[in-house]
Protein backbone atom coordinates (compact mmCIF):
# COMPACT_ATOMS: atom_id res chain seq x y z
CA UNK A 1 0.00 0.00 0.00
CA UNK A 2 1.26 3.13 -0.64
CA UNK A 3 0.17 6.80 0.32
CA UNK A 4 -1.40 7.85 -2.80
CA UNK A 5 -3.54 4.32 -2.71
CA UNK A 6 -5.27 5.05 0.32
CA UNK A 7 -8.68 6.08 -0.07
CA UNK A 8 -11.79 6.76 2.39
CA UNK A 9 -14.01 3.42 3.08
CA UNK A 10 -16.97 3.42 0.36
CA UNK A 11 -20.14 5.60 1.67
CA UNK A 12 -18.00 7.47 4.60
CA UNK A 13 -17.67 10.44 2.03
CA UNK A 14 -21.09 12.22 0.83
CA UNK A 15 -21.01 14.90 -1.70
CA UNK A 16 -22.28 18.38 -0.61
CA UNK A 17 -26.21 19.12 -2.08
CA UNK A 18 -25.56 22.40 -3.94
CA UNK A 19 -28.90 24.18 -3.57
CA UNK A 20 -30.08 27.02 -5.44
CA UNK A 21 -33.34 29.23 -5.12
CA UNK A 22 -35.35 29.38 -7.47
CA UNK A 23 -37.59 26.18 -9.81
CA UNK A 24 -34.92 25.55 -12.19
CA UNK A 25 -32.63 24.64 -9.44
CA UNK A 26 -34.40 21.21 -8.68
CA UNK A 27 -34.99 22.05 -5.02
CA UNK A 28 -38.31 23.42 -5.53
CA UNK A 29 -38.99 27.42 -5.31
CA UNK A 30 -37.76 28.10 -1.79
CA UNK A 31 -34.87 25.02 -1.96
CA UNK A 32 -35.76 24.09 1.63
CA UNK A 33 -36.00 27.26 3.33
CA UNK A 34 -39.15 27.69 3.62
CA UNK A 35 -41.11 31.28 2.83
CA UNK A 36 -39.69 34.70 3.33
CA UNK A 37 -37.84 35.71 6.27
CA UNK A 38 -34.31 36.13 7.65
CA UNK A 39 -33.78 31.87 7.63
CA UNK A 40 -34.39 32.44 4.05
CA UNK A 41 -32.02 35.24 3.29
CA UNK A 42 -28.33 34.49 2.40
CA UNK A 43 -26.25 34.53 5.84
CA UNK A 44 -29.32 34.61 7.59
CA UNK A 45 -29.54 32.34 10.20
CA UNK A 46 -27.65 33.80 13.43
CA UNK A 47 -25.26 31.81 15.40
CA UNK A 48 -26.19 29.94 18.81
CA UNK A 49 -25.11 33.03 21.05
CA UNK A 50 -26.91 35.60 18.73
CA UNK A 51 -29.64 37.63 21.14
CA UNK A 52 -31.15 39.69 18.53
CA UNK A 53 -28.58 42.07 18.58
CA UNK A 54 -28.68 42.85 22.42
CA UNK A 55 -24.61 42.65 23.85
CA UNK A 56 -24.06 39.12 24.22
CA UNK A 57 -24.26 37.28 27.60
CA UNK A 58 -20.96 35.49 26.64
CA UNK A 59 -19.71 38.36 25.76
CA UNK A 60 -20.53 40.37 29.03
CA UNK A 61 -19.17 37.41 31.40
CA UNK A 62 -15.87 38.70 32.04
CA UNK A 63 -17.46 42.05 33.49
CA UNK A 64 -19.84 40.47 35.44
CA UNK A 65 -18.32 39.97 38.92
CA UNK A 66 -19.67 39.24 42.46
CA UNK A 67 -22.73 37.47 43.36
CA UNK A 68 -22.82 33.49 41.71
CA UNK A 69 -19.50 33.82 39.94
CA UNK A 70 -16.69 34.91 42.35
CA UNK A 71 -17.55 33.63 46.10
CA UNK A 72 -15.26 36.01 48.21
CA UNK A 73 -15.66 33.40 51.44
CA UNK A 74 -14.41 29.94 49.39
CA UNK A 75 -11.26 28.19 51.48
CA UNK A 76 -9.03 26.40 49.17
CA UNK A 77 -6.88 24.03 50.77
CA UNK A 78 -3.45 22.41 49.61
CA UNK A 79 -4.55 18.62 49.95
CA UNK A 80 -1.15 16.10 51.13
CA UNK A 81 -1.40 12.62 51.32
CA UNK A 82 0.23 11.31 54.62
CA UNK A 83 1.95 8.55 52.40
CA UNK A 84 4.22 11.77 51.28
CA UNK A 85 4.64 12.96 54.88
CA UNK A 86 6.03 9.17 55.49
CA UNK A 87 8.65 9.50 52.87
CA UNK A 88 9.53 13.40 53.12
CA UNK A 89 9.86 13.81 57.38
CA UNK A 90 12.37 11.59 60.24
CA UNK A 91 10.48 9.89 62.90
CA UNK A 92 9.45 12.51 65.70
CA UNK A 93 9.67 15.69 63.21
CA UNK A 94 6.96 18.12 63.44
CA UNK A 95 4.99 18.88 60.25
CA UNK A 96 3.78 22.26 59.37
CA UNK A 97 2.87 24.60 56.91
CA UNK A 98 6.64 26.03 56.99
CA UNK A 99 8.46 22.92 56.67
CA UNK A 100 5.82 21.72 53.83
CA UNK A 101 7.05 24.65 51.92
CA UNK A 102 10.89 24.02 52.53
CA UNK A 103 10.21 20.37 51.29
CA UNK A 104 8.64 21.40 48.23
CA UNK A 105 4.80 19.85 49.50
CA UNK A 106 3.58 23.01 49.21
CA UNK A 107 3.82 26.51 47.80
CA UNK A 108 4.16 30.07 49.32
CA UNK A 109 0.33 31.34 48.04
CA UNK A 110 -1.09 27.58 49.97
CA UNK A 111 -2.94 30.05 52.68
CA UNK A 112 -4.35 26.50 54.43
CA UNK A 113 -3.43 22.89 54.40
CA UNK A 114 -5.45 20.10 54.15
CA UNK A 115 -3.97 16.47 55.17
CA UNK A 116 -6.03 13.55 53.76
CA UNK A 117 -5.43 9.67 54.36
CA UNK A 118 -4.31 8.23 51.38
CA UNK A 119 -1.16 5.97 51.83
CA UNK A 120 0.49 4.51 54.78
CA UNK A 121 2.30 6.12 57.74
CA UNK A 122 4.87 4.27 60.05
CA UNK A 123 6.58 6.83 61.59
CA UNK A 124 5.68 9.28 64.71
CA UNK A 125 5.12 12.58 63.17
CA UNK A 126 3.53 15.94 64.76
CA UNK A 127 1.57 17.75 62.31
CA UNK A 128 0.47 21.03 62.35
CA UNK A 129 -2.27 21.75 59.32
CA UNK A 130 -5.72 23.51 59.07
CA UNK A 131 -8.09 20.44 58.26
CA UNK A 132 -7.51 16.61 58.75
CA UNK A 133 -9.72 13.55 57.01
CA UNK A 134 -10.89 11.46 60.22
CA UNK A 135 -8.53 8.25 57.81
CA UNK A 136 -5.54 10.43 58.07
CA UNK A 137 -5.70 11.77 61.87
CA UNK A 138 -5.95 7.69 62.49
CA UNK A 139 -3.01 7.13 60.77
CA UNK A 140 -1.81 9.70 62.67
CA UNK A 141 -2.44 8.73 66.19
CA UNK A 142 -1.84 4.72 65.27
CA UNK A 143 1.93 5.55 63.87
CA UNK A 144 2.18 7.29 67.36
CA UNK A 145 1.95 10.64 66.36
CA UNK A 146 -0.01 13.68 67.40
CA UNK A 147 -2.29 15.81 65.31
CA UNK A 148 -3.07 19.77 65.98
CA UNK A 149 -5.46 21.70 64.04
CA UNK A 150 -4.62 25.36 63.35
CA UNK A 151 -7.42 27.68 62.85
CA UNK A 152 -8.87 28.84 59.58
CA UNK A 153 -10.12 32.15 59.42
CA UNK A 154 -13.34 32.70 57.63
CA UNK A 155 -14.47 35.77 56.06
CA UNK A 156 -13.88 37.59 53.29
CA UNK A 157 -14.35 41.00 51.39
CA UNK A 158 -17.44 42.24 50.22
CA UNK A 159 -17.77 42.93 46.15
CA UNK A 160 -20.74 45.48 47.16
Amino acid sequence: MKLHEIKPAPGSRKRKKRKGIGIAAGQGKTAGRGQKGQAARTGGVKGPYFEGGQFPMVRKLPFMRGVGFNNPYRIVYRPINVGILAKKFAPGSEVNPQTLIEAGLARRSDKYIAILGVGELNVPLKVVAHKFSESARQKIEQAGGTVVKLEVKRGGYRTR
